[in-house]
């Protein structure tokens, strides 16, 4: 890590700085008149008075479910509010932290699978089926920033602006499909950590876009395994094909996925939001969320971590609202579970990257399935538990059986009586 680093924390305009005071709160929402305000840090006077721009919930007469009562109204308004304040604030809290980034870089790079395990229940390490080494899927619409992401995390601990990107990034994101082979990249290079798996793009059907993902969770994924889909034309399975073989990257070690980080664009979220775009970013969210809530992206009850990617190209104000709106479909915290990964290289870029992987690391290893022999006994306790109170119910119908036989009277047989009468 190098000797002592000085990090001057990037600072907000004025305005941006105002929208994280948390004196100043947001004004209530009219269920009769829905607004849309952009710069929400303006004040503007009026009667003489001061009264804050804030951040106002767009449409929300469109975006909220049906009141039956003010009351009703009352509470949905104070608790988005609420969240829009915590999502907010977190980029200020993000801001102060910065100054620890060498110790949280630390702890990233301390890590090794299964070392974030909670030994709950009198379980320990050693019951746990642990990977040599933790795999973190990334998945997302194409042109989202999946490779951009993995150039950044990289960077991070390779101490360097300078550093070459590993990953390719495609440059008209509108042509073509980018990745097209599964690439593993280890964090930092050379550890046995952790790794990224940068796969190909979502496609518009979400069928075949859960058949995909199905298919990694339930097999694992390969480095350099290709990613074929049936709407693919000839041309471009053969030529990929053709590729392939002479790649030979067949030899590659099959593993098996830990976490999932779901990246998303927070440009086409917002058109979405907004419904100004063409008729497939109308349909950009749409898909997001079918795919988000497939069961087999979840382990256990535990949902992906989303990142945001380009909200440098947004305002506060709006990379807030994309939080808040993707919180509330997803059904995740946006201020806990979505992440906002800017094109910045800054201090507070990086700890956000360094956050999101400790909650992705942390989850992945609460996640870790049990040895097949710790199952094996837990089955073979329940078979015993289970013949011990069969056998113990039989007993307890015998000697029942026998006591209600006892006190009947006994048949004596008169056997000379029956010589008598042959």
């Amino acid at each position: 890590m190098g000797g002592e680093t000085t990090i001057i924390p990037p600072s907000f305009t004025s305005e941006e700085e105002s929208s994280v005071d948390q004196d100043s709160p947001l004004p209530p929402l009219s269920s009769h008149q829905p607004t849309l305000i952009r710069d929400y840090s303006r004040m503007k006077v009026e009667d003489g008075k001061y009264e804050s721009g804030g951040l106002f919930l767009e449409e929300f007469d469109k975006m909220g479910p049906p009141f039956s009562s003010s009351l009703e109204f009352e509470v949905y308004n104070n608790r988005r509010q609420k969240v829009y304040k915590e999502v907010l604030q977190s980029y200020e809290q993000f801001r102060v932290q910065s100054m620890i980034l060498n110790e949280a870089k630390d702890k990233v790079l301390s890590y090794v699978p299964g070392a974030w395990i909670e030994n709950v229940g009198g379980t320990k390490l050693s019951d746990y089926d642990v990977p040599e080494r933790t795999s973190l899927l990334l998945i997302g619409p194409k042109g989202c920033g999946k490779s951009s992401l993995v150039n950044r995390i990289s960077r991070v601990f390779e101490n360097g602006n300078f550093t070459p990107e590993r990953a390719q990034v495609s440059y008209n994101p509108s042509v073509g499909d980018g990745t097209y082979y599964l690439q593993e990249y280890m964090i930092p290079r050379g550890s046995a950590g952790f790794c990224l798996y940068d796969t190909r793009g979502l496609s518009n059907d979400t069928f075949e876009n859960i058949n995909m993902i199905e298919y990694w969770m339930n097999k694992g994924v390969r480095h350099g395994e290709l990613v074929v889909r049936k709407s693919d034309d000839y041309s471009l399975r053969r030529r990929m094909m053709f590729k392939i073989r002479n790649l030979g990257r067949q030899s590659c070690k099959t593993r098996t996925v830990n976490f999932v980080i779901f990246v998303v664009d927070a440009v086409s979220v917002l058109k979405s939001m907004e419904g100004d775009g063409t008729a497939e970013e109308q349909q950009y969210m749409q898909m997001i969320t079918k795919v988000f809530k497939c069961p087999c992206l979840s382990f256990k009850d535990d949902k992906p971590v989303v990142v945001v990617t380009h909200g440098d190209l947004l305002s506060i104000a709006d990379r807030v609202r994309v939080r808040v709106h993707l919180g509330e479909l997803l059904h995740i915290p946006p201020a806990k579970q979505i992440f906002d990964i800017p094109e910045n290289h800054d201090p507070l870029t990086e700890l956000t990257i360094i956050d999101m992987l400790c909650y992705s690391l942390e989850h992945a290893d609460q996640n870790l399935p049990h040895k097949n022999w710790v199952r094996k006994v837990r089955i073979s306790a329940i078979i015993y538990l289970l013949a011990m109170l069969g056998i113990a119910l039989a007993v307890a119908y015998l000697r029942s059986w026998n006591m209600r036989h006892a006190q009947e009277p006994e048949l004596c047989i008169d056997w000379y009586a029956i010589r008598y009468i042959w």
